[in-house]
C-alpha cells in the first residue's frame, strides 16, 4: 500500500525538516510552497535602527526568518561575520519561541527571554514587566519581523508605556510558479494527498489564493492539519477550519498530529 501523501506549504528553505520528519513516520510529503521570502518594500527602517542599536535596550524576534534576514543585512553594514560583539551590551534579546531561539544562538546572540508560548499573547505577557526602564521610563524594543504582520505585540507594548519601533526584514509573497504544481496536484480526485499542513496564516492564505488562480476550490475533504492557533484561526476565516492542531507550535507536535489524523503507526 502506497504511503499517504501529505501537502507541505512551507518556504522552500524551510521545508526540508517537515518533509524528513514526515517520511520517518511513513508519510510521503508533496513540496509545493505557497509562500517565500523577498526584501522588504524599503530597508531605511531597518538600517535606521542598526545605525543606532545602543539607543535600544530590546531586540525583539517572532520568527526563525526574522533572524535570518536580521543577520544578513547586519553583516553587509558591518561587511564582516555576525556575532553578538555587533549587539550593545545594554541590549537585551527576546524570541518568540524555541526555533526561532535557536536560530539566535546559532549565529552567535544570547537570548535573554523566550515565553512559554510560541505566540504574539505569550510573548506580551511576558515582556509587559519590562515595558518601562527602573527610572520609570518607557522601554525602547526594537520588533524584527515580516512587513506585514499582527500588530498585537507592539500595541500590547506601547499600550504599556513601551516605546516600540517596528522594523520589517522581510516580506512574504505568494510563488506564482506554485501554480502548475497546484493545478496538476488537484486536477483530479485520484491525485489529491491526503491532508495539507498550514505552518502560518500565510501559508493558508495564500494555498487559497494560488487555488483560486488556478481555476480550482479548495477541497474540503482533504485533511487540514495546523501548526497552532493563530493559523488554525486564520483558517476559520478562510472558512476552512482545520481538523486538527499541533499541541505546540513546533513541527515535531505538527507531525504528530499528522500521525493521529492519518491513523500511522510510526511516532515522529
Amino acid at each position: 500500500m502506497a504511503p499517504p501523501r501529505v501537502l507541505v506549504t512551507r518556504s522552500p528553505h524551510q521545508a526540508s525538516a517537515l518533509a524528513d520528519q514526515l517520511r520517518a513516520v511513513g508519510a510521503e510529503p508533496i513540496l509545493i510552497p505557497t509562500i517565500e521570502l523577498a526584501d522588504p518594500s524599503t530597508f531605511a527602517p531597518v538600517d535606521a535602527a542598526l545605525a543606532q542599536l545602543d539607543h535600544f535596550h530590546w531586540l525583539l524576534f517572532t520568527s526563525a526568518n526574522a533572524v535570518g534576514a536580521f543577520t544578513e543585512r547586519l553583516q553587509a553594514a558591518h561587511g564582516k561575520a555576525v556575532s553578538d560583539s555587533r549587539v550593545p551590551a545594554s541590549c537585551r534579546i527576546a524570541a518568540i519561541g524555541a526555533a526561532t531561539a535557536r536560530a539566535l544562538e546559532a549565529v552567535g546572540f544570547h537570548v535573554d527571554l523566550v515565553p512559554p508560548q510560541a505566540v504574539a499573547e505569550s510573548l506580551v505577557e511576558a515582556l509587559l514587566p519590562y515595558a518601562h526602564q527602573p527610572d520609570g521610563s518607557p522601554t525602547r524594543f526594537l520588533l524584527l519581523r515580516a512587513e506585514v504582520a499582527r500588530d498585537v505585540l507592539p500595541e500590547a507594548l506601547r499600550s504599556a508605556g513601551a516605546d516600540v519601533t517596528i522594523a520589517p526584514v522581510y516580506r512574504n509573497v505568494v510563488p506564482i510558479d506554485s501554480i502548475a504544481a497546484l493545478s496538476e496536484l488537484f486536477s483530479t480526485r485520484d491525485n489529491w494527498p491526503a491532508a495539507m499542513t498550514f505552518t502560518s496564516s500565510s501559508t493558508a492564505a495564500n494555498l487559497l489564493a494560488l487555488l483560486e488562480a488556478s481555476g480550482l476550490g479548495f477541497p474540503q475533504e482533504i485533511l487540514r492539519i495546523s501548526i497552532g492557533p493563530v493559523t488554525s484561526q486564520t483558517l476559520r476565516d478562510l472558512g476552512l477550519p482545520p481538523h486538527a492542531e499541533a499541541a505546540e507550535p513546533s513541527i515535531p507536535s505538527l507531525v504528530a498530529e499528522v500521525v493521529k489524523a492519518l491513523g500511522l503507526t510510526n511516532l515522529p
